[in-house]
């Protein structure tokens, strides 16, 4: 899972950042979108409730980064109760989070895609494909 943020124009929704999170097995992918970042801990509860409990299927292991909105008791203590594995990418390497980044990148050219198809001039992508990212899921 990777947060991406804060976007330079708020979506509709009111959001500045998006939580995605990718399976590993199907590549099957969730788009949350977050206010604030701190948020991020509450949206992975509920979409991990969801997938327990509605597809009943258990996570044996997430993978982040280092950062606070990850590495936090909250986190610790949700993954623990769940018996769920909480890995870690090395530091200032993306790479080892390459699924979810190339996700992003994915996203990022689809948005740039659906603004080129509706003819929208070039100079309003740049605001454009990031309140564009936000409605992609």
């Amino acid at each position: 899972m990777d947060l991406f943020g804060p976007s330079r124009t708020m979506s509709f929704g009111r959001n500045y950042y998006a939580l995605v999170i990718v399976d590993d097995y199907s590549r099957f992918t969730w788009t949350l979108f977050l206010t604030p970042k701190r948020d991020a801990f509450h949206a992975f509860k509920k979409l991990a409730k969801i997938i327990q409990n509605k597809k009943n299927l258990n996570i044996a292991s997430i993978r982040s980064y280092h950062g606070g909105e990850f590495e936090n008791k909250y986190f610790e203590l949700f993954c623990d109760e769940n018996r769920i594995e909480h890995n870690f990418s090395a530091p200032r390497t993306p790479q080892q989070n390459g699924i979810v980044e190339r996700k992003n990148k994915l996203l990022e050219e689809l948005a740039r895609t659906l603004l080129n198809d509706i003819n929208l001039p070039k100079y309003f992508w740049v605001e454009a494909v990031n309140t564009a990212m936000l409605y992609n899921e």
